[in-house]
């Protein structure tokens, strides 16, 4: 039997060359010098983190400012509408978890896509002549941020480009340039209610664009696009054959002089993959339950994209089966009293805000038509002491203790916008705060002028 000693011949701790011998009964043969390996700690953060940029928590993180100690603070800024225990969800939809949890039946691990029952509940619920769903169109993923998510990575290359509102939820710009996909940003229009500048639109869509998103209703503007606007988007989509990503979490929470329209039941050709969830309408946030609704009634999607959902929906398992198994209750139970109760609290909301803030000097509201948001334009002139709206909402904070998120953070300066799930009171309160913040700085055009010459 042959034996075999591989001898090593280093230079110092720190040696960049290795001398190698091997020697096989007696005999010596030299390999050679090799290139040796220092082990050391080379740990550092991946190129998708270094990327993931999240332009809400980068403005807020940086707004290093208290709230007045003498007034309590009223925050309008977080779109949950659980925090204040003025919008409790419906019995109904508590009770349902609470059956499945008890049944013992949902306490395993679901398929990636969900459960095919809970799947063929959320396909029936949507169904309609204009846009037929089946199970199969239908994937659960924990939260509408997720199935946006998925939507995104199974439509877009790094390298390619997407369509997004501005303003518009910073959500989808944090997950594009994680994924090395450019963001191209398309106007939105405040004095004709946020409608898409469809010119606009059209005019950056090249060759690597992936896909439209359209938000509607909207966070943040709180509008409403009519049938006929939608229409208009979707020759541009047909005329251009882009793909729409519709985020449509915050459907059917319309005002009543409104209707809402689900894109899909007006496309006769573009596909579309429509992302939902319980958080907004059923009040429910915390419990993580989204969709993702694929029409394709052309077939353009095919095999290639629906192929493409379920590959990525492995990579990590679906949302809590809790809430999947109570998922046809929550839909089916719930009573047409709980959401109409709701949206009569956001629209009274919402009247009151946009009357209060209308009458002061400075500032244009635009009323909103559905949602849970109002957006507020500052006449920046005439409060020449501010740069910008960022610094008009830190003042706000430090003399008023009231916190409204500056549109900086949806591309669009010079706006802030409001949450309106609050209570009525604390509505009324806030926008008697804000009247006296602007009336304390608000400068007319002489006081400007003179201000702008001190500089």
């Amino acid at each position: 039997m042959d034996s075999y000693l591989i001898q090593v011949n280093g230079h110092g701790d720190h040696a960049p060359m290795l001398d190698v011998h091997l020697k096989t009964n007696g005999n010596s043969i030299s390999l050679g010098k090799v290139k040796g390996r220092k082990p050391r700690w080379a740990v550092r953060a991946s190129e998708m983190s270094k990327k993931t940029f999240n332009p809400v928590r980068a403005i807020v993180d940086s707004m290093k400012v208290e709230p007045n100690p003498k007034k309590v603070m009223i925050s309008l800024s977080l779109g949950d509408p659980t925090v204040f225990g003025n919008l409790p969800t419906n019995d109904e939809v508590t009770r349902a978890v609470k059956e499945v949890l008890d049944s013992g039946q949902y306490n395993g691990y679901a398929p990636s896509v969900g459960y095919q029952s809970c799947r063929e509940a959320v396909a029936t619920y949507y169904s309609c002549p204009e846009a037929p769903l089946e199970a199969q169109d239908v994937i659960l993923r924990s939260a509408c941020s997720q199935a946006i998510e998925l939507a995104l990575a199974v439509l877009a290359n790094p390298g390619q480009n997407i369509l997004v509102p501005r303003p518009g939820f910073s959500l989808y710009k944090t997950l594009a340039l994680s994924m090395g996909i450019e963001v191209k940003l398309y106007n939105l229009l405040p004095e004709k209610g946020w409608e898409i500048d469809l010119e606009h639109l059209e005019s950056l869509v090249d060759e690597k664009t992936a896909c439209l998103i359209v938000n509607n209703p909207s966070n943040p503007c709180g509008s409403v696009f009519s049938k006929s606007h939608l229409q208009k988007i979707l020759e541009v989509a047909s005329r251009q054959c882009v793909p729409i990503l519709a985020d449509e979490i915050y459907g059917d929470m319309v005002f009543a002089d409104c209707k809402y329209e689900p894109i899909a039941t007006l496309s006769t050709n573009v596909p579309i993959l429509s992302c939902g969830g319980l958080a907004k309408r059923w009040l429910v946030p915390g419990w993580r339950m989204g969709w993702i609704l694929i029409h394709d009634r052309r077939d353009i999607f095919g095999n290639e994209i629906r192929g493409g959902l379920v590959r990525l929906s492995q990579r990590i398992l679906g949302p809590c089966t809790i809430v999947q198994g109570a998922l046809e209750r929550i839909l089916h139970r719930t009573p047409p009293e709980f959401y109409q109760n709701t949206l009569s609290i956001l629209k009274s909301n919402a009247d009151l805000c946009y009357a209060a803030l209308s009458a002061i000097p400075g500032l244009r509201p635009v009323r909103p038509a559905g949602a849970m948001y109002l957006m507020v334009g500052v006449e920046m002139e005439h409060f020449p002491e501010f740069e910008n709206d960022v610094e008009f909402t830190e003042r706000l904070i430090s003399e008023q203790s009231v916190f409204c998120l500056p549109a900086t953070c949806f591309e669009y300066p010079n706006f802030f916008r409001v949450v309106i799930t609050v209570p009525e009171e604390m509505i009324l309160e806030a926008c008697s705060r804000i009247q006296e913040f602007c009336e304390m700085h608000y400068q007319g055009a002489d006081g400007a002028q003179d201000m702008e010459c001190d500089k």
